[in-house]
């Protein structure tokens, strides 16, 4: 949904999110960064070059923008995809998502990430290569801090004396759990610790075999669910390494169905047919031909 970039007001916000949800799109999602370093040092992506996008000059707030959302809604699920684990800690995010999940009656998925830009960690005053320890413990006590009051926590990097922590979420026990990690030691943290699994199409990773093994680590636990995501325009992509516009997102579509995702998340803020708020609020009458693939497949 409209986050990214200087096109993005209140107003394209509201009609975008109006229009989609009534063409039966069926969830929004919002991403997190904090800043745009001048000298950033940080390969983006953590693959990709240090350059980045000229759309994370300015970047709304993933918490607040979903929680304008969540009042002007009713039926489209609202997603992360994802937050960065580094930038929060266990009682404040507990008690931001919680309250979106009871204003939005219900209706939030959590995806969650280790990140990636150094200068964006140090923001924080988060050593960056305790990010993925870090990471563990904060779901662990954001898991905590949604169950029974009263709670408590007491771990490396974080400690939560015995208290009353809420609104707890509607959802119960809690809004589902979406990784977006794909490093060996994110995959087995995926395994043990989220409901869902939230890799991009196109990057190399065996979907296949990466579900194949976290399932079999998981057990007697649920399968883990599958959802992927999918570039209009990559942030950081050569001309051949991805069809562009919807023909390129309408492959991806079939793809994602073969792979047997529930949803594929298709990401517009990189594009640059974006140039004004009335081309984000066109977006959804142009992509709903998605739906059909989608039905169809």
């Amino acid at each position: 949904m409209p986050q990214l970039g200087p096109h993005v007001t209140a107003d394209c916000v509201r009609e975008f999110v109006l229009r989609a949800e009534e063409l039966g799109f069926s969830s929004l999602w919002v991403q997190e960064h904090l800043f745009y370093p001048h000298q950033n040092q940080s390969t983006y992506g953590g693959r990709y070059t240090r350059t980045v996008h000229e759309a994370y000059r300015s970047v709304f707030a993933p918490t607040e923008l979903l929680g304008f959302v969540a009042g002007i809604s009713s039926t489209i699920m609202l997603g992360t995809s994802v937050l960065v684990a580094g930038y929060h800690r266990p009682v404040e995010l507990a008690q931001r998502l919680a309250s979106l999940d009871v204003l939005s009656k219900g209706r939030l998925i959590v995806g969650m990430g280790a990140g990636w830009s150094e200068e964006e960690h140090d923001q924080m005053d988060v050593e960056p290569r305790t990010r993925g320890r870090r990471m563990t413990e904060l779901v662990e006590a954001l898991t905590v801090c949604w169950g029974p009051d009263p709670v408590s926590f007491d771990g490396e990097f974080f400690s939560i004396p015995h208290a009353d922590i809420r609104p707890k979420p509607l959802q119960s026990p809690r809004p589902a759990l979406m990784s977006g990690l794909r490093s060996p030691k994110g995959l087995i943290r995926t395994a043990e610790q989220f409901d869902i699994w939230n890799p991009l199409i196109g990057t190399g990773v065996d979907i296949v075999s990466s579900m194949q093994v976290m399932n079999e680590r998981r057990g007697a636990s649920k399968p883990l669910r599958l959802i992927v995501r999918s570039y209009v325009a990559r942030p950081s992509a050569t001309a051949d390494e991805i069809p562009p516009g919807l023909d390129g997102v309408r492959a991806d579509v079939a793809e994602a169905i073969k792979l047997g995702a529930e949803e594929i998340i298709v990401e517009f803020g990189f594009w640059s047919e974006v140039t004004s708020p009335e081309r984000w609020v066109e977006i959804p009458e142009r992509f709903a031909v998605l739906l059909d693939d989608a039905e169809r497949g």
